[in-house]
């Protein structure tokens, strides 16, 4: 199985395609449900201590990880959708915070890159 995110993205769409959601999922809706699901995956963690949320992840391991595949499969469609390229998108964003936390300043720090 490739685990690609092309052939990711192509499974999603596909999902998708065989119910004809396609019309429901413009870029606001797909916007709105990745910042809700978002919203689901985090509302495991308040009000939790540094030492609990490593504990929830560790109880509830199944359901943080439905929660993820949730935001990624609308980040995913969001970028194929809108013709984003995702994996050229990560690496030229990787490239950019290469710049912007160089190991020399950033390491071990919680700066922001113009605190430095």
């Amino acid at each position: 199985m490739d685990d690609s995110i092309a052939a990711i993205t192509e499974e999603i769409c596909a999902f998708r395609d065989a119910r004809e959601w396609r019309q429901f999922h413009n870029p606001k809706e797909l916007a709105v449900a990745i910042v809700a699901e978002a919203g689901e995956l985090l509302q495991h963690f308040v009000w939790q201590s540094p030492e609990q949320s490593e504990e929830r992840v560790r109880e509830r391991r199944e359901e943080l990880a439905s929660e993820v595949a949730d935001v990624a499969m609308l980040l995913f469609e969001f970028a194929s959708n809108n013709g984003i390229e995702l994996s050229g998108a990560i690496r030229a964003k990787l490239a950019k915070n290469e710049r912007r936390y160089p190991v020399e300043k950033a390491k071990a720090s919680n700066k922001k890159y113009n605190e430095f």
